[in-house]
């Protein structure tokens, strides 16, 4: 996440505003008669207002505006910004959400602001756009109970479009993400508890987020954990981090995690996990590609067995990681393909890659059923108690997949070798390379710190020559004259 003033957006030579319309909803807007009639149709440079509540809005300029005694604008542009791997760029993260949403709480309960409009304002960047879109957009199904169609309905006034969302492939897309899918997901994470702005710890989900802190995220609290693929030793090579099954044991131990679940070729020996007391699986399949129903359904019937929380991991944690979860909350919370794909990368940026979306679409349908089918069995049953143990009852009976496999015993030997990725570098190891490169701008020492710490460096040294070099003679002088008394 990149902070403000490190680097300003320059409004002079930004590209013109499109698709713009005049509002005077904002009875502070800037003047614009001195713009010419044919300078405006060149530019298009018309700005949007758009109100969010009586003192809260979003706006749309193409000039940097100044704030007034009853108007107050400010801007994330420059302050939240999403890192990509390719050519992807939103939706912004849950650490960003929550941010953004503190600090327009903040402002709305400012006594220096109680009598102004406040305005959420963004430039001509049109990613930029689509991300303050989805950051007041959610604030809006959050904290003002607007529905998901409510508010989009409120930033789609008059001839504004917004652009997208995209994966982090390399190359072209022919599938995306928009901001009525992240409304949803965002809506749904809240009314099944995946999520609560009251108790979420900022600081831890920053810290594990980044690639030398383990590089994980809470899917669902509780539940799921994605994390990228542990090797057999901590160590930096290839400019990615890499973590031990050891590294991860004290957390997971620390949050319930009695399952882990490995989807790319083995980099480290299961017994690391297995030692330690955790259920260990298997379930390979190729780098950036789908997996099979047997695959799928073997997933499912792990998770919901476990007692515990599950982690999973293939290479970078991302497009295979992201994809079976996936299948599992589309099964057991109904979501339609994209508001799952929505809701993990706002939890895991880059999750869910290329084929894989269009893999989700597809099981959507047999998904949703069987999930009617998993819930209807488990009804009746007494408040959900013995929930893991239904399920397991519930699983050897009988199952509408209609591709079922055999579990595959834990003491066979894998159907694969470490050779199997030999062909060369995977989609796993660029994604975990980008990600390891990136520079946390917490983790970096800034300027006035080192300055800072320079100053007391400097007074320090003085302060020390001076005792040796005045005080320390004055004080032997006067002992040598006590002596002689």
């Amino acid at each position: 996440m990149k902070r403000k003033n490190e680097r300003q957006l320059s409004w002079a030579t930004a590209p013109p505003c499109s698709r713009r319309r005049s509002s005077s909803s904002l009875g502070a807007k800037k003047s614009r008669s001195s713009v010419s009639q044919e300078q405006r149709h060149v530019d298009q440079r018309d700005d949007l207002y758009l109100n969010i509540s009586d003192r809260l809005c979003f706006a749309i300029l193409c000039s940097r505006p100044k704030s007034s005694s009853n108007v107050h604008y400010f801007t994330i542009d420059n302050e939240l910004e999403y890192e990509n791997f390719y050519a992807d760029f939103g939706p912004l993260n849950l650490a960003m959400l929550y941010r953004y949403c503190c600090k327009i709480n903040k402002k709305l309960k400012s006594i220096t602001m109680i009598r102004k409009k406040i305005v959420h304002f963004t430039g001509p960047d049109q990613r930029k756009q689509a991300n303050a879109a989805f950051l007041i957009g959610c604030y809006m199904v959050i904290y003002l109970g607007r529905t998901p169609e409510e508010a989009y309905s409120i930033l789609m006034l008059g001839d504004i479009t917004y652009i997208p969302f995209r994966d982090a492939a390399y190359g072209s897309c022919n599938f995306f993400i928009t901001l009525l899918d992240c409304f949803h997901a965002v809506k749904k994470a809240m009314q099944y508890g995946f999520f609560n702005f009251n108790s979420f710890r900022l600081d831890e989900y920053e810290h594990y987020e980044k690639a030398e802190n383990g590089d994980l995220n809470w899917i669902i609290p509780g539940r799921f954990i994605a994390f990228c693929g542990p090797y057999s030793k901590t160590r930096l090579e290839n400019g990615y981090y890499q973590h031990s099954p050891e590294a991860y044991i004290p957390y997971f131990k620390n949050h319930n995690v009695t399952t882990i679940i490995r989807l790319n070729k083995r980099m480290y020996n299961a017994k690391q996990f297995t030692n330690a007391g955790f259920d260990h699986y298997d379930l390979f399949f190729a780098d950036g590609s789908t997996p099979t129903d047997a695959i799928v359904k073997e997933f499912l019937d792990i998770c919901e067995s476990a007692e515990g929380a599950i982690a999973v991991h293939c290479k970078a944690g991302l497009g295979r990681t992201g994809t079976l979860i996936a299948c599992y909350i589309m099964k057991h919370y109904r979501m339609t393909a994209a508001e799952a794909i929505a809701w993990i990368r706002i939890c895991r940026p880059g999750s869910v890659i290329g084929p894989q979306q269009q893999f989700l679409v597809t099981k959507q349908s047999s998904l949703w059923l069987e999930g009617d089918y998993f819930r209807q069995k488990l009804r009746g049953q007494e408040n959900g108690k013995h929930r893991a143990a239904v399920s397991k009852l519930l699983l050897a009976v009988d199952d509408i997949s209609l591709h079922g496999a055999k579990h595959h015993d834990k003491q066979e030997p894998e159907l694969y070798s470490d050779d199997d990725e030999s062909y060369g570098v995977t989609q796993g190891d660029r994604l975990r390379a980008l990600k390891s490169r990136r520079r946390s701008k917490a983790s970096a020492v800034p300027l006035t710190c080192s300055l800072a710490v320079l100053t007391s460096a400097l007074c320090s040294v003085v302060i020390w020559w001076i005792v040796c070099d005045y005080i320390l003679p004055i004080l032997l002088f006067c002992l040598d004259g006590l002596r002689a008394q």
